[in-house]
């Protein structure tokens, strides 16, 4: 599970840094931009809402390696010659798609992997990697990109994919379905039961809330490239700014998970939550390329810590036969965010220009954190109690 999840994200960020390139160098638009960036994020909120039950209803395993070989010839179909952008976009949406159920079945079953206090500690080297992962897809994408052509980086994608199925049909052992019912509720009703879940739980409301902050920390890398071009940078530059979060968010998992104790990453998660912010608001400077990366990778640093002990704290606390669709919420939520971040980030960064809009993107994420970490504060104390 470890070495192909490795696989698809680095995969899934040199296709990213491909799929800007090509879009900006063939419209010259941030919009169009960030619109194709947000589609490799937004439509797992319909794949990752109604299907994250498959992963409670049949084997997880199997859940994964169908959602693997499905994407990876989407993404094949990307590199056909002459495809226009609609077509492309429309391959990215489903590609998208799939990415719901794939992420829920596999954090349902980490924890099977994963038992007694491996879990947290797994969670953080799992952060850690594929954070280098990110770091490997996008600096080395962006200069793969600019050396040979964006559709050589989608077809290595497609690769990826291949090889992660194999890795998951190989490598990890069968293990039954959870929901071992003789009826199975439909998929609206089994997602409605997710949500009810969530909701009537003030501490699942606060963790799902903290990691959907990323709607506001994702704009640096949504808009990437006509940041980079807003300082004179090529392809290389996208590639350095996508990776600046990866770098922090490396740093992030190594210094929380080894140094800091659970007991007080959870204490302190709503605070990094408000703190990912502020460096991205300093943007308003307009400071250079080297400095730019500096305060991406310090809010990658905090928005890790939070995530990490957040994600953890938030699947363990879902019951098993309704794990998937708990965390397909909170996994879909969270890409979905993204998407409209940098959707939103695109369109307003062709009028304010993409410095101001990653400013006003951090400010606005750390105000909209308070009344969050507020609520994570007053949940926690009666949640650790109960359990």
């Amino acid at each position: 599970m470890w070495a192909a999840e490795l696989l698809s994200i680095a995969g899934d960020q040199l296709a990213r840094v491909a799929l800007s390139v090509l879009v900006f160098q063939r419209t010259g638009s941030a919009f169009l931009t960030g619109l194709t960036y947000a589609l490799t994020f937004v439509p797992a909120l319909v794949g990752g809402i109604l299907l994250a039950g498959l992963g409670d209803r049949y084997p997880r395993r199997d859940v994964m390696v169908a959602a693997d070989l499905a994407r990876a010839a989407l993404v094949g179909l990307m590199v056909v010659p002459g495809i226009p952008l609609w077509a492309l976009c429309a391959l990215v949406a489903l590609m998208t798609l799939l990415n719901g159920p794939f992420k829920a079945a596999q954090q349902a079953l980490l924890p099977d992997v994963l038992t007694d206090g491996k879990y947290v500690t797994g969670m953080a080297i799992r952060n850690i990697t594929s954070q280098s992962a990110q770091l490997v897809g996008f600096a080395g994408g962006g200069a793969l990109v600019s050396a040979v052509s964006p559709s050589v980086g989608l077809a290595m994608d497609a690769g990826t994919f291949l090889l992660s199925a194999l890795l998951l049909r190989r490598g990890v052992g069968h293990r039954p379905a959870a929901r071992r019912t003789p009826t199975r509720p439909s998929f609206l009703a089994s997602t409605g039961a997710g949500i009810r879940l969530v909701w009537r739980d003030p501490g699942l409301r606060a963790l799902i809330a903290l990691c959907w902050l990323a709607g506001f920390y994702v704009v640096p890398e949504a808009l990437a490239a006509p940041y980079a071009g807003s300082l004179g940078g090529g392809a290389l530059a996208v590639g350095l700014i996508m990776a600046s979060d990866p770098v922090g968010s490396v740093v992030g998992g190594i210094v929380f998970g080894r140094w800091v104790p659970e007991r007080v990453q959870v204490r302190v998660i709503g605070l990094l939550g408000v703190a990912a912010g502020l460096p991205l608001a300093l943007c308003v400077l307009r400071p250079g390329l080297i400095a730019s990366m500096v305060l991406f990778a310090l809010s990658g640093m905090a928005a890790t810590a939070y995530n990490i002990q957040g994600t953890a704290s938030f699947v363990r606390r879902l019951p098993d036969e309704q794990r998937a669709q708990g965390a397909g919420l909170l996994s879909t939520g969270l890409i979905t965010v993204q998407g409209l971040g940098a959707l939103v980030a695109g369109a307003l960064a062709d009028r304010i220009g993409p410095a101001h809009t990653i400013a006003l993107a951090g400010m606005t994420g750390a105000v909209v954190a308070v009344p969050i970490a507020l609520g994570w504060s007053r949940a926690r104390p009666k949640w650790s109690a109960e359990e």
